[in-house]
Parts: C-alpha cells; structure tokens; sequence
C-alpha cells in the first residue's frame, strides 16, 4: 500500500498544530481571560476521549475507515473556519471543540490504516513513521503560524485581531488542502473487521509510542491506542495496587500540566509577549521535545526508570512556575520553554514504559488505554481549576499546578520503594499465575 496518503494528514496536522495555540489566542484578543480559557482546554479534552473510543470502534465495524478520515478533516478545516469568521467566544469553544473530536476520532482510524497489508514485523516502524509526520505537521503549524503574524504585522500593518484570524484561514487552507490529497491517495476501504488482531495492534502501539510531541505543550490530546482491545471487566479483575499508584500520579502530575498550560496563552500577554513571541515560546518548546526523545529512551534504558519518571517530574514542576518569576524577559524564558520541552520527552517515554512494566501482560493494552483517558481527564478538570485562579493571579494557578506536579512526583517515589522491594513484580506474577488458570 502507497504511503502518500502521509502527505494528506501531515498538511492536515500543519492546521492542528497552529489551531493549538491560535485558538486560545484569538479566544483572549476576543476579550475571553483565563476562566475562559480552561473552559475551552476542558471542552477540548472533553471531546477528545469519546472521538477516539467511538469512532475507532465504528471504523473497524463498518470498514469505512477512508470515510471517517476525510470527513475529521474536513471537521479541522471547518472548525477552523469557523473560528476566524465569528467574534462570539461560545462559538469558539464550541468550534475547538469540534477540532479536537475530529482529531481525536481520526488518530485510532489513522493506526489501522498505517498497519493494514504490512507485515507484522514493520508494525512499529510504520506507526512511528506516521507519529512523526504527525508530529512534524504540528511544529511546521506553529512555524507557520509565526510566519504570519510576523510577515502580516510588518508588511502589511494587520492588528492583532485581523493577524489571528489570517493563521487560523491559513491552517483552516492546509488542512482543506490535505483533505484533497487525502482523497487522491487514502486507500480504499478494505471492509469490516479486516483489520489487525487488536493484541498484536497494541504490542506495536506500545513499541512506537515514544514520539508524542504534542503533548509538550496540549496535554489532552488522547494517546495512539487501539480501542477495539479495551475490555473494562477484565482490567478491573487484574487492577493491580502498584498500577493503581501510578495512575493516582498520572492523574495529579497531568492535573497540574492543565492547571498551567490553559491559562499560559493569557500569561504571556499580560507579561507583554505578542503572539509572534508566544508562537515562538510553543515552537521552541514542541522543538525541544522532539529532539530530545531519542536521548530520553537512553535515559529510561540506562537507569531505573521510576527514578527518571520522578526526576523529570520534579525538574517540570519546577519549571513551570518559574516562567511567572522571570516576568515576561524573553531571553530567559525561551531556554525556560525549551526545558519544559525537554522534560514532556522523558516523561512520555519513561511513563510507557512504567505502564508497560507496572500493567500485567494480558492487561497491557488496557492498562494503556487508561493512562491515556486519565491523562485526558486530569488534565481537563486541572485546566478549569487553573483557569478560575488564574483570574484572581497567576502565580495562584502555577503554584498550584506546580504543587499537583510535586505530588505526583512523591507518589512515584512512593511507586520506587514498592518496585525497589519486589512488591510490584510479586503483584505481577500472581495475576499471571491467575490468567493461566482461567
């Protein structure tokens, strides 16, 4: 199978990469404050998690995968639209939100797409060569979105207003643009249930997760999972006391990553930063992500990796507030960005692969799955809290955000002695013990 279909979703994923920042941007230059904000963070998220379930499922039922990918985009090119044509915020929550599903909905259909007529030896190789195209797009967005309101301020003297809405019809432009290739070169359905077997699916998803730099700086967007091997029941039954620990982490860190990436586009400025800065702030820090994720595996596979999770936790939390004591002094804060960068890479990578070993065998893709709904989730809820503090002060909203970080790094130390002491491998032995003789 031809892989042009790549161009398609990687113009598209240009869109989704400037609509990730525009959008929250054009929300405050419509007189919308950080309240505001964390609802539109929340109803993102809260879109998200639904998309990905639902319309994977369907896809696979149906076999209408070709369908389902040209109709999100066309979503993304729409929402987008949409947004640079009304002045009404609730409109603009509600088009962002219809984006994000739209995304969220494609990524499992995309998956199965990547995978399907290839041997299942060149499973992960393909998964992660569409997470990078993706992950390109998304950064290529951001750089786009820079462009133009540089190009468009000094050429042409646009304010603010007029600037925002030219990114967000540029993205809306690219990704109608990769909706049109899509439909030249996405292949053509194969039929219902013609897909992988969904365990041999999510052993690849687990192999190719390591490139997630969207996460650097949009933490509710829903992990690459396969949906069809979710199974409530029987990941409830094999529930581990160690897995439960380390999700009550995943939940407090990713409340905190919401709590202060919802109200940051308002931070930056009240602090005096034009929207040419802040597009270059995100850029950096989605650059440092990228670049960092091959050092961060070494990392993880060179020392204890519940050390390096904590670790890169507590340089985040740390991080992250400080960009409230620099006060708007670019020269600092860039580095500053590209630190929190650095540290979303060893987190992503260190947190696979604890879910992976923490998570027994038979409830690996599961186990994953709830990672990404909890991540999700804590993210979108921290994102609301965040937002209403962030209205009486920011350094209210970061220090809290930074506080739900700490905590979280705390558990997972508490989550190192346990491992440390064999409490985790004797929980996984025993619930394998349990699977053989069910």
């Amino acid at each position: 199978m031809s892989d042009r279909w790549l161009y398609g979703w990687g113009l598209a994923s240009i869109g989704l990469g400037g609509a990730s920042l525009i959008v929250p941007l054009y929300a405050v230059e419509l007189g919308g404050g950080p309240i505001t904000l964390g609802i539109l963070a929340a109803a993102a998220a809260a879109a998200g998690a639904p998309g990905a379930l639902v319309v994977g499922r369907l896809a696979d039922r149906t076999g209408h995968r070709r369908g389902y990918v040209l109709g999100a985009i066309g979503v993304v090119a729409a929402g987008l639209a949409v947004v640079a044509a009304v002045d009404a915020i609730p409109v603009v929550i509600a088009a962002n939100a219809a984006i994000w599903f739209a995304f969220a909905a494609a990524t499992p259909v995309l998956t199965l797409l990547t995978v399907v007529g290839a041997p299942e030896a060149d499973w992960s190789d393909r998964i992660a060569r569409l997470n990078e195209w993706q992950g390109v797009g998304w950064a290529l967005g951001l750089l786009v979105g820079f462009l133009v309101i540089v190009g468009g301020e000094r050429l042409l003297g646009l304010d603010a207003l007029a600037l925002q809405r030219a990114v967000c019809l540029v993205c809306a432009t690219s990704a109608g643009v990769g909706g049109l290739v899509a439909v030249r070169t996405l292949p053509a359905d194969p039929g219902a249930g013609t897909g992988p077997a969904p365990r041999r699916l999510r052993r690849a998803l687990r192999g190719a997760a390591r490139f997630g730099v969207r996460g650097a700086g949009f933490p509710f967007t829903p992990a690459r999972m396969d949906p069809r091997g979710l199974h409530p029941r029987r990941f409830a039954r094999r529930f581990t006391p160690t897995l439960a620990l380390y999700f009550a982490a995943v939940t407090l860190a990713f409340a905190g990553f919401g709590a202060f990436f919802a109200p940051l586009p308002a931070y930056l400025g009240s602090a005096g930063f034009g929207d040419d800065a802040v597009f270059g702030l995100y850029l950096a820090l989605n650059v440092g992500a990228a670049v960092f994720f091959g050092a961060a595996g070494t990392l993880v596979e060179r020392y204890e990796v519940t050390l390096v999770h904590a670790g890169s936790l507590a340089v985040r939390g740390v991080a992250l507030p400080t960009v409230v004591l620099l006060g708007g002094v670019l020269v600092t804060t860039l580095p500053l960005f590209v630190v929190i960068g650095v540290t979303w890479a060893v987190i992503a990578v260190s947190a696979a692969t604890l879910v992976t070993q923490l998570a027994p065998p038979i409830v690996r893709g599961e186990a994953l799955g709830v990672y990404s709904a909890l991540s999700t989730f804590a993210s979108g809820a921290g994102s609301i809290v965040g937002g209403g503090l962030a209205a009486a002060g920011y350094v209210q909203a970061f220090g809290l955000a930074s506080g739900l970080i700490f905590a979280g790094a705390a558990v997972v130390l508490v989550l190192w002695r346990r491992v440390s002491n064999g409490s985790a491998a004797a929980e996984r032995t025993g619930y394998s013990a349990t699977d053989r003789t069910e």
